[in-house]
C-alpha cells in the first residue's frame, strides 16, 4: 500500500475509504525529472476525443523524462478513457467508520489466515526479516491489510487507469507523474503492460505498491532478474515491503509501541504525534504499560481522546505510517501482526457508545472553530492534524479535557 496516493497526501477520511481499495496514500511520485503541468485535462468534460487528444500531448513529457517511443507508444496502444474510474475517484462516502469499527474488521477476520501464511512461508519470511530486520508478522501484517494476504490485488490495468486519471486533471500531475514511473517499470522490464495489474488508483501487487514507490523500494529477492509484486509467488512484494519499511526509518530489534495506562488527570497537551518523550519520562508523569514491562521513548496516540485507549508508539509505528498516513491503518498493522504472533490484543475499552460524525458534521467542527478564532486551516471535513491542535486549544477555552476528540458532545459545545 505504499502511498496510495501521497502515498497522495490525504485526509485520514479518504485513506480509510481507500484502504480496501488498493491505493495506499503514503506516496508521492518523487525524483522523476518531468514537467506534467499545463496539459489539456478534461475539466469535469471527459471524452475519449479528448482523452486521446491528452495522450498526444503527454508523449513528448514522457519521452522527455527518460521514456523510450516505444515503451510509450506499445503501452499506451490500448489506452482508452475511462469515465467508471474517475467516478471512483470521485466518490467519497459520507460517513467513516469509528476506528474501533475499522480495527475490529481489519483484525479479526485476518489473524487465522495470517498465521497460516506465516507457515507456508517461514523460509522465505525468516529471510527477509534477517536482510531487513523487518519482524516478519509486521510484513504480514502489511500484506493482510493490502490485499488480503494476495486475494485482493486487483485486476485494473494501471496504465489505462493512470492516465485516465491523469487526463482527468483533478490530481493530475500527480497521476501523470505516477504514469511516468509505471512506463519505467514496464521500460526496465520487470513487468509488461498486459501483466502490470492493480487497483482503480494505481496501487500494484500483493503490498500494492504506487509505481513510483516500486522504483524507489522494490527488489528481486529471489534473483530471477525482475522485481515482481504481481505473480502469485509473494517473495519479491514481501521483501519490498520489508525494504519499504527499513529505509522509511524501521528500527530493528524493537517494538511499534505498547498499549499504556494514563494516570489520572494526565495532561493531554502532551498527547500527539508531535511531542516526544523518553521512556523516564513519561514514566515521571505516571504513565505506565498495560503488559508491565519498561515504558519506551515515544509519543502518546490517543485516538478517542481520554475515553479510549491510549498507545505509546515508537519511530516504527512512524515507519509504518510512511506506508499510510493513517492512524487507524497503521495501529491495524500493528495489532494484526501482534494478534499473528500471539500476542495479545488492545486492552482497554472504546467508546463504542459513540456515533461516527459525517464529514458535514465534521466541516461544521471547522466552520465553528474557525468562527471562534480557532485555526483549522481550512474547512474540507478532514479533521487532521491542525483541526485537532485547534479542538484541543478550544477545549482548553472551555475549561474540559483537551483531548483533541471530536464527538457529537463537541459539536454541541461548539453550537452553544
Amino acid at each position: 500500500m505504499t502511498r496510495r496516493i501521497s502515498r497522495i497526501a490525504a485526509s485520514a477520511v479518504l485513506i480509510l475509504a481507500l484502504a480496501g481499495c488498493g491505493v495506499s496514500l503514503n506516496q508521492s511520485p518523487g525524483g522523476l525529472g518531468g514537467n506534467f503541468g499545463g496539459l489539456p485535462t478534461a475539466g469535469g468534460q471527459g471524452s475519449e476525443a479528448g482523452f486521446q487528444n491528452w495522450v498526444q500531448s503527454f508523449r513528448p513529457r514522457a519521452l522527455a523524462a527518460g521514456i523510450s517511443p516505444g515503451t510509450f507508444d506499445s503501452a499506451m496502444a490500448g489506452a482508452h478513457y475511462q469515465p467508471s474510474i474517475v467516478a471512483l475517484d470521485r466518490k467519497q462516502s459520507e460517513f467513516t467508520k469509528p476506528i474501533w469499527d475499522y480495527l475490529d474488521g481489519a483484525i479479526g477476520t485476518r489473524v487465522a489466515t495470517g498465521r497460516s501464511r506465516a507457515a507456508q512461508y517461514a523460509g522465505t519470511l525468516s529471510a527477509i526479516e534477517s536482510r531487513y530486520g523487518v519482524p516478519r508478522e509486521v510484513v504480514l501484517a502489511v500484506w493482510g491489510m493490502e490485499s488480503n494476504f494476495g486475494a485482493g490485488r486487483g485486476s485494473t490495468p494501471i496504465v489505462p487507469a493512470l492516465a485516465t486519471l491523469a487526463y482527468d486533471g483533478r490530481r493530475g500531475e500527480f497521476f501523470a507523474g505516477e504514469l511516468v514511473a509505471a512506463l519505467r517499470i514496464i521500460q526496465s522490464g520487470d513487468v509488461d503492460s498486459a501483466h502490470m495489474v492493480g487497483s482503480w488508483a494505481g496501487a500494484m501487487g500483493h503490498t500494492q505498491f504506487m509505481p513510483s514507490s516500486f522504483l524507489s523500494h522494490a527488489v528481486d529477492f529471489n534473483g530471477d532478474g525482475r522485481r515482481d509484486i504481481w505473480s502469485d509467488d509473494p517473495t519479491d512484494a514481501l521483501a519490498s515491503t520489508a525494504s519499504y519499511l527499513r529505509q522509511n526509518g524501521w528500527r530493528p530489534g524493537e517494538s511499534w509501541g505498547t498499549e499504556v495506562i494514563l494516570p489520572p488527570g494526565f495532561d493531554f497537551n502532551h498527547a500527539g504525534k508531535s511531542v516526544q518523550h523518553s521512556g523516564s519520562q513519561w514514566a515521571a508523569m505516571g504513565v505506565r504499560t498495560v503488559s508491565g514491562a519498561p515504558v519506551p521513548s515515544g509519543s502518546i496516540l490517543a485516538p478517542a481522546g481520554s475515553r479510549g485507549p491510549a498507545f505509546l508508539i515508537t519511530e516504527n509505528f512512524r515507519a509504518i505510517l510512511k506506508y499510510n498516513a493513517s492512524d487507524s491503518y497503521a495501529l491495524a498493522v500493528a495489532y494484526l501482526g501482534d494478534a499473528i504472533a500471539g500476542r495479545p490484543g488492545i486492552q482497554g475499552s472504546w467508546p463504542r457508545g459513540d456515533r461516527a460524525l459525517s464529514n458535514s458534521e465534521k466541516a461544521e467542527i471547522q466552520r465553528l472553530l474557525m468562527a471562534k478564532g480557532f485555526d483549522t486551516g481550512g474547512v474540507d471535513g478532514k479533521l487532521g492534524s491542525r483541526s485537532t491542535e485547534a479542538i484541543k486549544a478550544f477545549q482548553r477555552s472551555r475549561g474540559v479535557t483537551p483531548d483533541g476528540y471530536a464527538d457529537t458532545r463537541l459539536l454541541a459545545m461548539l453550537r452553544s
